[in-house]
């Protein structure tokens, strides 16, 4: 083959949400193209009208777009080699047909699904290939007259392609290395049905990678047995020379690593698998996704690629520009890839910390709106700088931080038991003058004081601190306390040591 510009494509039908698997390979796809400085198309699939579910194409758009995924040309972004919607593109599909059929590469056949499921009953294993195919009604056992009368009278039909048994055919893969399969085992796929004027995937698929010039097709490993197929359908084209370089992805496996991942799984497990929330417009059936779930969307980018894929290092962190710089097709594993979501969860909880206390305020604030809660931006995110290192989600602040905008209004049992006794109350009181009379209520400079106050009176200092936190956190959790204390200032503080008093006694 000789060398040409990477041109590659993500290729979906819009069928449904779009599955974590078809993620990773729009990803791959993606970084392929980014690091050799090509092009990446987005091609719709929609050959198949029965199962065209409303929203998905949109759905799709919106996925990739939040996750940084961006196409050079296709769907919604235009290009030369349009139109890149299958459905619109029934003019050139009809056109190489009749190529084929006038080449005698490809045959009309008029079988009945009732034949046909005649033919299984009578064959074991039955297969329309070399074997069957001079037993069934088709344009190879009937007459030009009988076949012509028959389209004119709008008998519906199919087109086969027609497979010459004993051949081997190579599939050269640049995951798999050489993949040989005699052309015998083929059946005879359909190529076209007249029944809705529309190509299947399979023609479809090589005429649109040919003439939007796709230099190579990096897709599933569900697509490996079609490649023979596809790899025939070149040369019966004569289009062998610009045949694109084909890679086989691995798949993603449930977490045990038992089958390939599906949706039963996240509802089984509590994780999602699609990129978005999704509302199917059939059963009205809500799915998470990883979105709306708190994911950033460059720690699932970064989970995503480590998944089938491997630096050739010990880095764990990469972003977007580092994927594109290290990534290989070379690299890709031949075998499927464990759902790790726990590991997930980990990369969530490493961007998290990566990212500045400004930016999760701004993440942050909406959830603080949701409680009713005005607050100052510049004092969230001094909070957030305290309480960060704790959480995988952004809505998981809430959970570390919520006594700082909301008093406690009851105190932990376990903790009161453990830490409240009989004289913490008296101690409680001369704490709150030691605090009023501060002038500097800095971390520092209060820790210092107050625990000066601790070693002169010999009190003890875990159960002084420990009803100190209760007091004013409602239980023995949260950061350092003289960093609540200078963020909440001397008169919240004064106020809730107060009201635990009067609360505990």
């Amino acid at each position: 083959m000789t060398e040409r510009k990477v041109r590659v494509r993500f290729a979906p039908s819009p069928t449904g949400p779009l599955h974590i698997g078809g993620v990773r390979t729009a990803l791959y796809n993606y970084l392929f193209a980014k690091q050799h400085h090509g092009d990446l198309i987005f091609r719709i699939e929609d050959t198949d009208s029965h199962r065209f579910v409303p929203g998905a194409e949109a759905y799709i758009i919106e996925a990739l777009e939040w996750l940084g995924i961006h196409f050079d040309e296709g769907v919604s972004y235009g290009g030369n080699y349009g139109p890149y919607r299958q459905s619109e593109r029934k003019e050139i599909y009809r056109k190489y047909v009749d190529q084929l059929l006038e080449a005698g590469k490809a045959y009309i056949a008029f079988d009945t699904p009732a034949e046909l499921e005649a033919k299984r009953q009578e064959i074991a294993n039955f297969q329309y290939d070399a074997s069957t195919r001079t037993q069934m009604r088709n344009s190879l056992t009937m007459s030009k007259e009988e076949v012509n009368r028959l389209i004119a009278d709008g008998t519906q039909y199919v087109v086969r392609f027609k497979i010459e048994p004993g051949e081997d055919v190579v599939v050269d893969d640049l995951i798999r290395g050489k993949v040989t399969i005699n052309s015998s085992i083929l059946d005879d796929k359909v190529l076209y049905k007249s029944a809705d004027n529309l190509p299947t995937y399979h023609l479809a698929n090589i005429v649109d990678d040919h003439l939007m010039l796709v230099s190579h097709v990096i897709r599933g490993e569900e697509w490996l047995p079609s490649a023979p197929l596809h790899v025939l359908l070149y040369r019966a084209f004569g289009w062998e020379d610009t045949m694109p370089r084909f890679a086989h992805l691995p798949l993603l496996l449930k977490p045990d690593g038992k089958g390939k991942l599906s949706k039963r799984d996240g509802d089984r497990l509590g994780f999602p698998v699609f990129p978005l929330e999704w509302h199917d417009p059939k059963t009205g059936e809500v799915s998470s996704g990883y979105r709306e779930s708190g994911y950033l969307p460059e720690a699932v980018v970064n989970f995503l690629a480590l998944l089938g894929w491997n630096p050739g290092n010990d880095q764990e962190i990469l972003s977007m520009d580092e994927l594109i710089k290290l990534f290989s097709l070379e690299k890709c594993s031949k075998s499927g890839a464990k759902f790790d979501y726990e590991k997930g969860k980990w990369f969530n909880h490493k961007y998290i910390q990566e990212k500045s206390n400004e930016e999760l305020t701004t993440l942050f604030m909406p959830i603080l709106k949701e409680k009713g809660i005005e607050a100052d931006p510049a004092t969230v995110a001094r909070i957030i700088g305290l309480v960060k290192g704790r959480v995988s989600f952004v809505k998981e602040l809430w959970d570390q931080a919520a006594f700082f905008f909301v008093a406690p209004t009851s105190y932990e049992e376990k903790s009161v038991k453990k830490r409240w006794k009989e004289d913490t109350p008296a101690i409680m009181r001369e704490l709150i003058e030691i605090l009023r009379n501060l002038d500097d209520l800095s971390s520092a400079h209060a820790e210092k004081v107050v625990l000066d106050w601790i070693e002169r009176n010999g009190y003890h200092l875990g159960n002084v601190m420990n009803a100190f936190r209760l007091a004013v956190v409602g239980e023995c959790k949260g950061p350092h306390m003289f960093d609540i204390t200078e963020i909440m200032g001397k008169e919240e503080t004064i106020k809730r040591i107060e009201r635990a008093i009067e609360y505990l006694g």
